[in-house]
């Protein structure tokens, strides 16, 4: 009973410390570019959007390097599920999200493609050093796309921009940026080794694979970061950067995330990522594309939509559920 409290307790404060942690490294990371005279928008698509994976990059950093492979694996495939189906739906069910961004629609089919890049490297039921390498040989040409479209923005007309603009405002000198930097890499360091610890541990005490421990607790727990960015800026009006931090954080959770077992543990993997994980990530993926461009001039993500997404977010858990204790979902 000790034994379980004390995971609990070691899942609750690890989640509170990457919570915290993330805020602070964002902001500091942002706050230095901007003092180094980068634009607000190259910030917020760049920094801001590879910052928003920092929480999954150190847990599945964490994970790989004890051996839990799989966790780290479901946490970035996982991740993306949840920050669809629960941080976009739930987001779209309070406040119905509308997107005018051109730059935004652009990322659109960029995390579809990374999306099929992924599943296609997993084809194989492993990842390996190589296919760690590719992604993250994406990740550089990704950034480099996304610092163009910010170039070529120069005027700042782009909604996305004049949100960021409003957002990344210089707060302080240069030593407190670099402070907010420091605390909170320290603080993404022990909160993902606190919640790598109390996940495995209660993995094994439950039976079930360190994949499903990674594809639920795990995923969702360093999700949160993006959940109550999501809801802030989508109740201030900011659409744009509500949905633009889930795009971006997708994006680089597979490239900078699910590298990470192949470069620290490389070999084969349950095929249940595979064959249950990644379709319905590629399920909600394209629905987020459809919603995009379903406009000609923008994307809606209305209430109903964000309730479907959710719905589909819940009946996955379900599944997961299900699965892991042998409980057929009928019958």
């Amino acid at each position: 009973m000790i034994d379980h409290l004390l995971n609990l307790a070691a899942i609750l404060v690890g989640f509170v410390l990457l919570i915290w942690g993330a805020e602070r490294f964002i902001n500091g990371a942002a706050a230095i570019a901007r003092h180094l005279g980068v634009s607000p928008l190259l910030v917020g698509l760049t920094i801001v959007g590879l910052g928003t994976s920092a929480p999954e990059i150190l847990v599945s950093i964490m994970a790989s390097w004890q051996g839990n492979a799989g966790m780290a694996i479901g946490n970035a495939v996982g991740s993306n599920i949840a920050n669809v189906g629960l941080i976009l739906g739930f987001t779209a069910l309070i406040v119905p999200l509308t997107v005018r961004s051109r730059i935004l629609r652009r990322e659109y089919p960029i995390m579809l493609g990374v999306s099929l890049l992924a599943a296609a490297l997993m084809l194989d039921l492993q990842l390996t050093l190589i296919d760690g390498l590719i992604l993250l040989g994406g990740s550089l040409l990704v950034l480099g796309l996304l610092a163009r479209f910010a170039l070529q923005d120069r005027e700042g007309s782009d909604l996305l921009a004049v949100e960021f603009d409003e957002e990344l405002t210089e707060q302080g000198g240069m030593g407190k940026a670099s402070i907010l930097f420091a605390v909170g890499l320290v603080g993404l360091l022990l909160g993902s080794r606190a919640l790598v610890w109390g996940a495995v541990n209660i993995a094994t005490a439950l039976g079930v694979s360190d994949l499903v421990i990674g594809l639920t607790i795990v995923a969702i727990g360093t999700s949160l970061p993006e959940l109550a960015a999501s809801v802030t800026s989508a109740l201030k009006g900011e659409h744009e950067i509500a949905i633009g931090n889930v795009i971006g954080s997708n994006i680089f959770n597979l490239l900078t995330v699910l590298p990470v077992p192949g470069l620290l543990a490389p070999g084969p993997f349950d095929p249940q990522a595979l064959y249950r994980d990644v379709p319905v990530m590629l399920a909600l993926t394209l629905a987020v594309l459809i919603f995009g461009y379903h406009k000609s001039d923008r994307g809606d993500i209305n209430r109903w939509e964000g309730l479907a997404l959710l719905a589909c977010f819940v009946g996955y858990q379900a599944w997961l559920y299900f699965d892991a204790s042998g409980t057929p979902l009928i019958g």
